[in-house]
C-alpha cells in the first residue's frame, strides 16, 4: 500500500479552530459498508442509529497539561512536552523540546511557580530525558502551569476552555498527550439516553502519544514504523465484552484508539485478553477485525495512520467517497470537529 493512496483535498476553513458550544451539536455521517449508503445525520441522533443491545466501549484517559513554556539557563526560552513518564520515583519523564538552540544535557530548565527541570539524557528519537522538581505536588503544579498540548492544525494558543473541551467528560486515567477526540461529542445525557435504549458502555485505557500527529515518512506503508502506546484493559472489561461477543452484540469502538486497543489484545481464540501493555499496531486494508463491528469516529488527516485504518474498517474507496461528500458538505474536520459512524 502507498501512502499517496490515502490523500484527498481539504480546504484549511473547515479545519475546526473551536469546540462547539454545545458538546452534541456536530454533525454525523453514517457510512452503512453493506451498502455503501452514505446519510447526514446529527451527533444527538446516535442512541437512535445504534442498535439494542450494542456494547460501547470507549477510552477513558485523561489529557495531561502536558505543554510547559520556560526559560534556560542562557535566558532563552524553551518548550517542553511531556510525552511519558519513565520513572515516577525520580519524577523523569521522556520530553519533546523546542528552542532556538537544541536543548543540552545537564540543561537546568526554569517554569512558573517554582518547576525545575534537570536535562538527564537524549534519547535516540531526539527526545530528552527531564527530572522534574517543584514545591509541592507536582501533578497539581502541572494542572495550574501547564498548557493543553493543542493539536498543531489548531492555529492558536490554549485557552480555558480547552482544559474542560479537550477533554472527555469520561476521562480518569491521567497520561495522555492528546485528547480521544470521537469521545469529545458525549455529554452525560448521551451516555443517559444509550442506557434507555439499553446499550451498555465500558472502558478501556490507551494513553495516546504524540506519535498520533506524527507525519509518516515513507512511501511504502509497510515500513512505516508505529509508534508505541500504553493500555490497560480491565478484567471487568474484558468479560464484558466477551459476554456480549458471544451473546451475538454488535462491539462498537468509540474511537481509533479502542479500535487499536481491543484489536491487539485479542488473542487466538478471539477473547479479549484483560491486563496492561503497549501497542504498536498499524491497521492497514488487508486487516482481519475481530472485535470491532461499529466504530464511531473523528475525521482524520490526510495520509495519516488513522485514515489507513478506517480505510481498512471501511474499504479505502469508500471513506475517500465520504470523505469528498463531507467537504463538500460543509463538514468540521479533526478533533473538534464532526464525526461518522461506520457501521
Amino acid at each position: 500500500m502507498l501512502l499517496t493512496e490515502f490523500d484527498y483535498d481539504l480546504p484549511q476553513e473547515l479545519i475546526a479552530q473551536q469546540p462547539l458550544d454545545d458538546r452534541s451539536a456536530s454533525r454525523l455521517l453514517l457510512l452503512s459498508r453493506a451498502s455503501e449508503l452514505v446519510v447526514h445525520k446529527q451527533f444527538s441522533s446516535l442512541p437512535e442509529l445504534l442498535r439494542e443491545g450494542d456494547l460501547l466501549v470507549r477510552n477513558d484517559t485523561r489529557v495531561l497539561p502536558a505543554r510547559l513554556l520556560g526559560t534556560k539557563q542562557s535566558g532563552g526560552q524553551v518548550e517542553v512536552l511531556l510525552t511519558r513518564q519513565c520513572d515516577p520515583v525520580q519524577n523523569i519523564w521522556r520530553c519533546m523540546t523546542r528552542s532556538s538552540k537544541p536543548v543540552r544535557i545537564g540543561s537546568q530548565l526554569e517554569f512558573p511557580e517554582g518547576l525545575c527541570g534537570e536535562v538527564l539524557g537524549a534519547e535516540s528519537d531526539g527526545q530528552r530525558l527531564v527530572r522534574f522538581t517543584c514545591p509541592g505536588n507536582f501533578l497539581q503544579v502541572l494542572e495550574r502551569v501547564g498548557h493543553m498540548p493543542l493539536p498543531p492544525y489548531i492555529r492558536r494558543e490554549d485557552r480555558d476552555l480547552d482544559k474542560d473541551r479537550y477533554q472527555t467528560v469520561f476521562a480518569r486515567n491521567l497520561g495522555a498527550v492528546a485528547a480521544p477526540t470521537a469521545g469529545l461529542h458525549f455529554s452525560e445525557e448521551t451516555f443517559a439516553a444509550l442506557a434507555e435504549r439499553n446499550i451498555d458502555v465500558c472502558g478501556i485505557t490507551l494513553h495516546v502519544g504524540p506519535g498520533t500527529f506524527l507525519p509518516v515518512r515513507t512511501e511504502n506503508l509497510s515500513e512505516h514504523s508505529m509508534h508505541s502506546e500504553v493500555y490497560e484493559i480491565p478484567q471487568v472489561t474484558a468479560e464484558c465484552i466477551n459476554t456480549a461477543r458471544a451473546a451475538g452484540r454488535r462491539i462498537v469502538a468509540l474511537g481509533t484508539t479502542v479500535t487499536r486497543t481491543l484489536e491487539h489484545a485479542v488473542d487466538d481464540q478471539g477473547l479479549l485478553q484483560a491486563g496492561q501493555g503497549e501497542t504498536a499496531l498499524f491497521i492497514m486494508p488487508g486487516f482481519n477485525f475481530r472485535m470491532v463491528d461499529a466504530l464511531i469516529t473523528n475525521f482524520h488527516l490526510p495520509k495519516s495512520t488513522l485514515l489507513v485504518l478506517v480505510s481498512a474498517f471501511a474499504g479505502r474507496d469508500f471513506i475517500l467517497k465520504a470523505y469528498r461528500e463531507a467537504v463538500d458538505h460543509g463538514y468540521r474536520f479533526f478533533s473538534y470537529g464532526d464525526c461518522m459512524l461506520i457501521e
